[in-house]
Protein backbone atom coordinates (compact mmCIF):
# COMPACT_ATOMS: atom_id res chain seq x y z
CA UNK A 1 0.00 0.00 0.00
CA UNK A 2 1.44 3.36 -1.03
CA UNK A 3 1.35 6.15 1.53
CA UNK A 4 -0.64 9.12 0.35
CA UNK A 5 1.48 12.15 -0.41
CA UNK A 6 1.54 15.51 1.27
CA UNK A 7 1.36 18.77 -0.64
CA UNK A 8 4.57 20.77 -0.17
CA UNK A 9 4.94 24.56 -0.11
CA UNK A 10 7.93 26.79 0.46
CA UNK A 11 6.96 29.72 2.63
CA UNK A 12 7.49 33.14 0.99
CA UNK A 13 9.80 34.19 3.82
CA UNK A 14 11.90 31.10 3.20
CA UNK A 15 12.16 31.74 -0.52
CA UNK A 16 13.18 35.34 0.05
CA UNK A 17 15.62 34.91 2.95
CA UNK A 18 17.05 31.42 2.59
CA UNK A 19 16.55 29.89 -0.84
CA UNK A 20 18.13 32.88 -2.61
CA UNK A 21 21.44 32.16 -0.88
CA UNK A 22 21.41 28.49 -1.92
CA UNK A 23 20.50 29.44 -5.51
CA UNK A 24 23.41 31.85 -5.67
CA UNK A 25 25.91 29.50 -4.08
CA UNK A 26 24.97 26.28 -5.91
CA UNK A 27 23.52 27.66 -9.18
CA UNK A 28 22.21 24.83 -11.38
CA UNK A 29 22.52 22.22 -8.62
CA UNK A 30 19.95 24.01 -6.46
CA UNK A 31 17.03 23.30 -8.83
CA UNK A 32 17.58 19.53 -8.55
CA UNK A 33 18.15 19.83 -4.81
CA UNK A 34 14.88 21.72 -4.34
CA UNK A 35 13.02 19.01 -6.28
CA UNK A 36 14.64 16.38 -4.04
CA UNK A 37 13.53 18.26 -0.91
CA UNK A 38 9.96 18.44 -2.23
CA UNK A 39 9.97 14.71 -3.08
CA UNK A 40 11.16 13.82 0.42
CA UNK A 41 8.62 16.15 2.06
CA UNK A 42 5.78 14.61 0.03
CA UNK A 43 6.47 11.42 1.96
CA UNK A 44 7.34 13.00 5.30
CA UNK A 45 5.36 10.40 7.24
CA UNK A 46 7.65 7.68 5.87
CA UNK A 47 10.75 9.79 6.57
CA UNK A 48 9.68 10.12 10.20
CA UNK A 49 8.80 6.44 10.48
CA UNK A 50 12.23 5.39 9.21
CA UNK A 51 14.08 8.07 11.23
CA UNK A 52 15.24 9.99 8.12
CA UNK A 53 13.75 13.17 9.62
CA UNK A 54 13.69 14.36 13.23
CA UNK A 55 10.40 15.02 14.99
CA UNK A 56 10.89 18.09 17.14
CA UNK A 57 7.38 18.54 18.56
CA UNK A 58 3.74 17.53 18.10
CA UNK A 59 0.57 19.45 18.89
CA UNK A 60 -2.82 18.15 17.77
CA UNK A 61 -2.55 17.62 14.01
CA UNK A 62 0.71 19.59 13.70
CA UNK A 63 4.29 18.39 13.72
CA UNK A 64 7.47 20.45 13.76
CA UNK A 65 10.19 18.52 11.92
CA UNK A 66 13.87 18.99 11.14
CA UNK A 67 15.12 17.45 7.90
CA UNK A 68 18.77 17.15 6.85
CA UNK A 69 19.54 17.48 3.14
CA UNK A 70 22.54 17.62 0.87
CA UNK A 71 22.96 19.69 -2.26
CA UNK A 72 23.02 17.76 -5.52
CA UNK A 73 26.54 17.17 -6.78
CA UNK A 74 28.34 17.75 -3.47
CA UNK A 75 28.78 14.03 -2.71
CA UNK A 76 28.06 14.60 0.98
CA UNK A 77 25.55 12.81 3.13
CA UNK A 78 22.57 14.91 4.27
CA UNK A 79 23.72 14.74 7.90
CA UNK A 80 27.34 15.69 7.17
CA UNK A 81 26.41 18.53 4.82
CA UNK A 82 25.06 20.64 7.68
CA UNK A 83 22.06 21.71 5.58
CA UNK A 84 18.68 21.66 7.31
CA UNK A 85 15.00 22.36 6.72
CA UNK A 86 12.49 23.20 9.44
CA UNK A 87 9.06 21.93 8.43
CA UNK A 88 5.52 22.43 9.68
CA UNK A 89 3.45 19.35 8.92
CA UNK A 90 -0.36 19.47 9.08
CA UNK A 91 -1.69 15.91 9.11
CA UNK A 92 -5.34 16.98 8.77
CA UNK A 93 -4.95 18.71 5.42
CA UNK A 94 -1.77 16.79 4.50
CA UNK A 95 0.47 19.72 3.78
CA UNK A 96 4.13 20.38 4.57
CA UNK A 97 5.19 24.02 4.85
CA UNK A 98 8.93 24.52 4.51
CA UNK A 99 9.58 27.27 7.02
CA UNK A 100 13.36 27.44 6.86
CA UNK A 101 16.17 26.11 4.65
CA UNK A 102 19.59 26.87 6.06
CA UNK A 103 23.18 25.78 6.45
CA UNK A 104 24.43 24.99 9.92
CA UNK A 105 27.52 27.07 9.01
CA UNK A 106 25.32 30.19 8.82
CA UNK A 107 24.25 29.79 12.43
CA UNK A 108 27.55 29.70 14.24
CA UNK A 109 28.93 27.15 16.68
CA UNK A 110 26.77 25.41 19.25
CA UNK A 111 23.55 27.43 19.07
CA UNK A 112 21.67 25.96 16.11
CA UNK A 113 18.50 25.01 17.99
CA UNK A 114 18.27 28.32 19.83
CA UNK A 115 18.84 30.15 16.52
CA UNK A 116 16.10 28.43 14.53
CA UNK A 117 13.68 28.72 17.46
CA UNK A 118 14.28 32.50 17.55
CA UNK A 119 13.74 32.66 13.78
CA UNK A 120 10.46 30.73 14.04
CA UNK A 121 9.31 32.82 17.00
CA UNK A 122 9.93 36.12 15.22
CA UNK A 123 8.86 35.17 11.68
CA UNK A 124 6.18 32.51 12.18
CA UNK A 125 4.21 33.70 15.19
CA UNK A 126 1.32 31.26 14.67
CA UNK A 127 3.72 28.30 14.52
CA UNK A 128 5.52 29.51 17.66
CA UNK A 129 2.16 29.66 19.49
CA UNK A 130 1.20 26.13 18.41
CA UNK A 131 4.41 24.68 19.85
CA UNK A 132 4.97 27.12 22.72
CA UNK A 133 8.30 28.38 21.43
Amino acid sequence: MEASNYRVEFDGFTRHHFVKKFEKQYKSHWTKTELDIVNVCERIDMMLQYKRADLIACSDCYKLVKLDFSVEGTKMSPKKSGNRCILLVNDNIRIVNILMVYSKNDVGPGQETAWWKRMVKSNFVDVAKIFGL
